[in-house]
């Protein structure tokens, strides 16, 4: 605890130092609370859950728990299918320091001692200063910090105003409450939106299935064309499909013999993903039974939530196992399917690749396909395309590349395949 204090009081004496510091109290933390900072982990991988992340975990990874450990291996190959990219600037971290400043200043001015001294009778002003703080100040530095789309900028401007709302006593607010309201509607337009184009989904949803039956190839990679052929592509729908897929393989797959065929190259069965996989399976389960219990006499509102995110990552994770098994690369007819997991996979013709590297690093920016492994795997071959290729990642975003790495379990098969 002494630590943590050096390291708060550093922070307010020399803001320049803040960052290195908040890493070391978030690593402090981790110690201190264990399984509530795994818990954060995993709500962080379920709510973003690719390898463009702007955050180093790597300092993390080696003094944390096992579940912590591969949380953050997790966020960071899948940081890229995040809703929010950050900004690569040394702006943005200032940004989001400012952004928390004008949060917490907010909260204080209404909800501390001081208030009724620092708020004056004639409270419109600072009233409007707030809500200026919160539906414009707030969103800008979120736009500076990270990658938003319009709809987004206009998304955090109504929940800026609605934040306000729950934030500033309602005495205060009043005069404002039309514009509460519209931003209320706003929001409620947004979500009946989703909620038509879910049902939309779900009513082509017999035609969709048709296609996929009809098809010979894995519901991990028809599944999106099939649906977009009939749905407008989105990104609701592509988490809902994303979603589904972790349903099918968690709970529906298991009849199914992975493909051992001349034309496929498996790629986790010379490692211990699989194993790891179930270790962490079994932590979760033995973690949820000690946590559930401690924490259902304390609140028994966290621990149903604690205790859904940990069934919700058991079933990933068997998802993930099961992908894994089932689709392994595949080389026919001229054309490559690669996949690992849930987080990454794409196709492309042989006549695209441009070269074929064998026992050479990659890239920094070359998508990886390398199962999981207590230590690092180094690529085998690395492949680098005439023109960028797309990848599709989790929740559907894609991703141009230039060159991938891989790592199979039988490399001479793999190079008689590609040079056919």
């Amino acid at each position: 605890m002494f630590e943590l204090r050096t390291h708060l009081e550093t922070i307010f004496s020399h803001p320049n130092a803040a960052f290195p510091h908040l890493k070391s109290i978030f690593s402090h933390l981790r110690t201190i609370f264990p399984h509530l900072m795994d818990q954060f982990l995993s709500f962080i991988l379920k709510m973003h859950a690719t390898r463009s992340t702007h955050l180093d975990f790597s300092e993390f990874r080696h003094s944390s728990t096992l579940p912590a450990r591969q949380h953050c291996a997790i966020l960071k190959e899948k940081w890229g299918v995040q809703m929010f990219a950050m900004r690569r600037t040394q702006f943005a971290k200032w940004a989001l320091l400012l952004l928390a400043l004008v949060l917490t200043s907010n909260f204080l001015l209404y909800h501390s001692s001081f208030s009724s001294i620092i708020i004056p009778e004639e409270s419109v002003w600072v009233v409007s200063g707030s809500l200026l703080d919160l539906a414009l100040v707030a969103p800008l530095l979120l736009l500076a910090a990270f990658r938003l789309t319009a709809k987004q900028f206009i998304g955090l401007i109504a929940s800026g105003i609605i934040l306000a709302r729950l934030l500033i006593p309602s005495s205060y607010i009043e005069p404002f409450s039309g514009l509460v309201y519209a931003a209320i509607g706003l929001e409620v337009l947004v979500i009946a939106a989703e909620a038509a184009l879910i049902f939309f989904l779900c009513y082509h949803f017999p035609k969709i299935l048709r296609s996929i039956k009809n098809q010979e190839e894995s519901p991990l990679f028809t599944l999106f064309p099939a649906t977009f052929a009939v749905v407008k592509p989105n990104p609701l729908v592509s988490v809902v499909l994303s979603e589904a897929l972790v349903v099918y393989y968690a709970f529906f797959s298991w009849k199914k013999r992975a493909p051992d065929t001349p034309y496929t190259v498996s790629l986790h069965k010379n490692t211990s993903a699989i194993a790891f996989y179930i270790m962490l399976i079994h932590a979760i389960i033995i973690e949820t039974i000690g946590l559930h219990w401690f924490l259902h006499e304390k609140s028994l509102m966290l621990s149903m939530i604690l205790l859904i995110l940990n069934i919700y990552s058991v079933l990933y994770f068997l998802a993930e196992i099961q992908v894994i098994r089932l689709n392994p690369l595949t080389v026919k007819d001229g054309s490559v399917q690669l996949s690992l997991g849930l987080s990454k996979r794409m196709t492309f013709h042989l006549d695209s690749i441009e070269s074929i590297r064998w026992g050479e690093p990659a890239k920094k920016d070359a998508l990886e396909f390398i199962a999981n492994d207590i230590e690092t795997g180094e690529p085998q071959l690395v492949i680098n395309f005439k023109a960028p290729q797309k990848a599709t990642l989790f929740y559907g975003r894609t991703k141009e590349v230039s060159q991938i790495a891989l790592k199979v379990d039988n490399p001479e098969k793999l190079k008689n395949l590609l040079e056919q």
